[in-house]
């Protein structure tokens, strides 16, 4: 089988992780043609064939996520669910040979990892779950299991410049501290900007972590990733979803 095309981060060296697009995949339409959202409406059947493609990268069967819900809560894993999965946003794992994942379509991927100390992480970062504390959960989740030296990657997320919100949006953050202002820039039609990979970097680097942003926007892709509002600008019901994912 032949692995799905993925993005590597300088900061994760050594480590598996990969940073997947829409390449690679079975699904067809909107969704084509590597989509790995199980909460999508793409067939099942061509989201677990993406899926077990992704995973075959890293020489396993599957890949652990949760169920995402734009949460500030991480979660510590040592095996496949046995049930449902938990609803939150960032996985931990010291498990060799797990593969943990996030979906993002727009929002940031993060991947983690403290090489030494056997201890990575993955968080699903929109704006609510980066301001409502995801990454400071991650890192502090890590460290709870032996992490000390800790670097990141931020993936592909949506850019400032594709990144256009409202005045309540802006408010959400001047509410928590007024030094966010920083985050935003006018754009053309007037309306703020938000640098949500900025807003996540400042997080990470005020953690004591160690990042790396690959830069990559989302939004002005279409041919490499899956973007949310790039499909809402379009007038679709659904969009597929990108797969970050890292393992020991």
């Amino acid at each position: 089988m032949t692995h799905p095309p993925h993005l590597i981060a300088k900061s994760l060296a050594g480590l598996r992780h990969g940073f997947f697009g829409r390449e690679g995949g079975v699904s067809s339409g909107l969704y084509s043609t590597l989509n790995a959202g199980t909460g999508s409406q793409d067939d099942p059947a061509a989201v677990a064939e993406n899926r077990h493609r992704i995973a075959s990268a890293f020489g396993a069967d599957e890949l652990i996520g949760v169920h995402q819900v734009h949460s500030p809560d991480a979660v510590f894993v040592t095996a496949p669910w046995a049930g449902p999965r938990p609803h939150a946003d960032a996985l931990v794992t010291t498990t060799p040979g797990l593969v943990i994942s996030v979906l993002t379509a727009d929002c940031a991927p993060v991947l983690f990892a403290d090489r030494e100390a056997g201890v990575i992480g993955a968080a699903h970062a929109g704006w609510k779950g980066a301001l409502g504390g995801v990454l400071e959960a991650t890192a502090a989740l890590m460290r709870a299991h032996g992490a000390r030296a800790i670097k990141a990657a931020i993936g592909p997320t949506i850019a400032q410049a594709s990144y256009e919100v409202g005045p309540e949006f802006e408010a959400n953050f001047l509410a928590a501290d007024e030094n966010h202002a920083r985050f935003f820039a006018p754009g053309p039609s007037g309306k703020a900007h938000f640098d949500l990979t900025a807003f996540c970097a400042a997080k990470l680097a005020a953690l004591g972590v160690e990042a790396e942003a690959l830069g990559v926007d989302t939004y002005a892709d279409p041919a490499l990733w899956h973007s949310a509002r790039r499909a809402g600008h379009a007038g679709y019901a659904d969009y597929g979803r990108n797969c970050a994912a890292i393992a020991l």
